[in-house]
C-alpha cells in the first residue's frame, strides 16, 4: 500500500481462532487463498506465539489486553476455587482493561469470554462462554432481541462431538454457522460509528479438532478468505488499519496422556476409595457413565437433570457416584499434587487449598518431584518422551496463586485429566487439537508491504493495535508494539511508544445457568 505518514483513525481486528501459522502460509504461498495472499504482499506477516497453555481462555484475553494471565487473571474456562470446586470464569474475571475499554466507540463481536457483555461505548455482542442469548448476551441489551429477529440461526457454538460419526453433517452445520455469524458481522458493519471493531470467528478450531484432512480443511479456509476479502474492502473504505489473528495454532494429534493417571500410579494422587456410598454403588455397576446410559435410554439429558436440580445436590451427587472425573473422584486428603484444565498442575499445599496435605515449605520438592515425572514419561510403545513441562513461577511470575507447574504434550500427545485405567489412550475422533504457533497479519496504513514480525506473541497485539492508532500502551503491558511491522517514515515507524497506566477492573459474581456451556465445553473436550 501507500506511503502514509499519519495514524489511522481505526483499527478492525478480525480474530480466527485456532489458524496454524504453517498451513495458512503453505496455502497462501501456493496460490490458494487471494485475499490472505494479498495481506501477504502488501501487508505484514509472521507466525504469533500462543499463551502457556495455548487455550482459548487464556489467548484471547491476552490479546484483548496486552498482559499474561497472571496479570488479566484467567487461566481457563473454570476458575478452581481452595475447596477443590471449580465455577466458570466469565468476562468480570478479566482484571485488567481490554481493548474496548480503552478505545471509543467500540464494536466487539463473539470474541470468547466476553459473557456477561460489558457496559461498554459502543456495542459489544459475547461469545463462546455465552450461556444463552439473553439480554446478558448484548450491550446494548435490546440487541439480543435484534439478532434474534434478524437472524434467527444464530448460535454461540457448535458441540462437534455429536458428530463424530457424520463429518459431512458437522461441515455442513458448521457452515451454517459460520453464514450466521458473517450476518451477525455484517449487521454491526452498519453501526458506522466506532474506532475499534473486534470481531471473532470460532468455526476453524471447531472444524480441526474433528477433520484434519487437507481437502476439507482448505474448502472451509476458502470461505474464510472470502470473509477476509470483505472485511479489507470495508476497512481500505474507511481508511482503517486491519490486524487478522489467531489465539493459537492446531496440529495432529494420536495420544491422550492421563496425567492424573499418571500421578496416581506414581503415588502423588489417590482416587476415592470403595467405601461407603461409592463402595456399594460400585458393587452394583452403579457409575457416573451407567447412570448417563439409562438417563439416555428414557430421554433424560444431562441438561435436564441439571436444569431440575440445586447445582449443590448436582455437585453432593457426582462425588458420591464412582467415576473418572479429575476432581469429584479424588481424595485431596491423600493427594499432594493433581491436574486442573488445560494442563494447569497444583500442589496440594495448605496455603492454597482446604485442606491441603503439603507444607509450603516442602513446595519446591514437590514440584520437582512432579516434574520429573511428567518429564520421564514415555509412551510404553513406542518409547518416544510424552510431556513438556514448565514452571508456573517462570511464565506466571506475578501470581502467587498462579498454577505451580503446567504440562504440555510434544508433538501428537495431549495431556488429559480424567482418571482412567490406562496412561496412554487413543484420542479418538479428536484428532488435531491446540499447537502454539499462531498468524499475525496486518494491512492498512502506516504498515510496510512485505515487512515480517520477529519473535510475536498474542501478547503483542494489544500494544501495537493502540500504538498503531497513536494511543499509549498499558504502562505494564507484557507484550511489546511490533515496531517492525511499520512504515519507517511513518507515524507509527518512527515515533517513540508512550505509555499510561490503566489500572485494573474488579471481578465480580455473575449470576447465571453454565449447565449449557459446561456441555458445549465437553463437546470440544476441553473439560470433563
Amino acid at each position: 500500500m501507500s506511503m502514509d505518514t499519519t495514524s489511522p483513525e481505526r483499527a478492525f481486528v478480525l480474530g480466527l481462532d485456532g489458524v496454524p501459522w504453517d498451513l495458512l502460509e503453505r496455502w497462501v504461498r501456493g496460490g490458494e487463498l487471494p485475499n490472505f495472499e494479498r495481506m501477504f504482499d502488501e501487508g505484514a506477516t509472521g507466525s504469533l506465539s500462543s499463551t502457556t497453555p495455548a487455550s482459548t481462555p487464556l489467548a484471547w484475553p491476552t490479546i484483548a489486553t496486552g498482559v499474561w494471565p497472571d496479570k488479566h487473571g484467567v487461566y481457563g474456562f473454570q476458575q478452581l476455587e481452595s475447596n477443590y470446586t471449580h465455577r466458570m470464569n466469565t468476562s468480570a474475571d478479566v482484571r485488567q482493561p481490554e481493548l474496548w475499554d480503552v478505545l471509543s466507540p467500540s464494536v466487539v463481536g463473539n470474541v470468547p469470554m466476553t459473557y456477561p457483555a460489558d457496559d461498554i461505548d459502543g456495542t459489544l455482542v459475547s461469545g463462546m462462554m455465552t450461556p444463552e442469548m439473553d439480554e446478558r448476551f448484548t450491550q446494548p441489551s435490546e440487541l439480543a432481541d435484534e439478532i434474534q429477529e434478524s437472524i434467527p440461526d444464530y448460535r454461540v457454538g457448535l458441540a462437534w462431538d455429536e458428530y463424530r460419526d457424520s463429518p459431512e453433517e458437522f461441515r455442513e452445520e458448521l457452515s451454517s454457522l459460520l453464514s450466521a455469524r458473517r450476518q451477525l458481522m455484517r449487521l454491526l458493519m452498519d453501526r458506522e460509528e466506532w474506532r475499534l471493531f473486534f470481531f471473532v470467528y470460532t468455526a476453524p478450531d471447531r472444524l480441526q479438532h474433528l477433520i484434519w484432512e487437507e481437502s476439507a480443511l482448505l474448502d472451509h479456509y476458502r470461505e474464510l478468505d472470502d470473509v477476509l476479502g470483505e472485511v479489507m474492502e470495508y476497512v481500505a473504505e474507511r481508511d482503517a488499519v486491519l490486524f487478522t489473528v489467531s489465539d493459537h495454532g492446531f496440529g495432529s494429534i494420536s495420544t491422550i496422556v492421563s496425567v492424573n493417571t499418571l500421578l496416581e500410579r506414581e503415588g502423588f494422587l489417590t482416587r476415592k476409595g470403595s467405601d461407603g456410598t461409592r463402595g456399594a454403588l460400585a458393587r452394583l455397576g452403579v457409575t457416573k457413565s451407567t447412570i448417563q446410559d439409562t438417563l439416555d435410554s428414557f430421554g433424560v439429558t444431562e441438561d435436564v437433570l441439571v436444569e431440575r436440580l440445586p447445582r449443590s445436590l448436582v455437585d453432593t451427587v457426582a462425588s458420591q457416584v464412582p467415576g473418572d472425573h479429575s476432581l469429584y473422584d479424588v481424595d485431596f486428603e491423600e493427594t499432594v499434587a493433581f491436574v486442573h484444565g488445560s494442563g494447569n498442575v497444583y500442589v496440594n499445599d495448605t496455603t492454597r487449598f482446604d485442606p491441603g496435605v503439603v507444607d509450603p515449605d516442602d513446595l519446591a520438592e514437590v514440584k520437582a518431584d512432579v516434574r520429573s515425572v511428567f518429564e520421564e514419561a514415555t509412551d510404553p510403545e513406542t518409547g518416544d518422551r510424552a510431556l513438556r513441562v514448565v514452571d508456573g513461577d517462570e511464565v506466571f511470575p506475578t501470581d502467587g496463586y498462579s498454577p505451580d507447574l503446567v504440562v504440555r504434550g510434544i508433538d501428537e500427545y495431549e495431556p488429559g485429566t480424567k482418571l482412567t485405567r490406562s496412561v496412554f489412550t487413543d484420542s479418538g475422533s479428536k484428532v488435531a487439537s491446540h499447537y502454539p504457533e499462531g498468524i499475525f497479519l496486518a494491512w492498512g496504513p502506516s504498515v510496510e508491504g512485505g515487512a515480517s514480525t520477529t519473535d510475536a506473541s498474542v501478547a503483542d497485539v494489544a500494544p501495537t493495535v493502540l500504538h498503531a492508532l497513536d494511543e499509549p500502551v498499558p504502562a505494564n503491558a507484557d507484550g511489546r508494539v511490533l515496531k517492525e511491522i511499520f512504515q519507517p517514515q511513518s507515524m507509527a515507524g518512527r515515533g517513540a511508544v508512550s505509555q499510561r497506566e490503566y489500572g485494573q477492573t474488579a471481578a465480580d459474581d455473575v449470576d447465571a445457568d453454565f449447565d449449557d456451556v459446561e456441555d458445549r465445553l465437553r463437546g470440544l473436550g476441553y473439560m470433563e
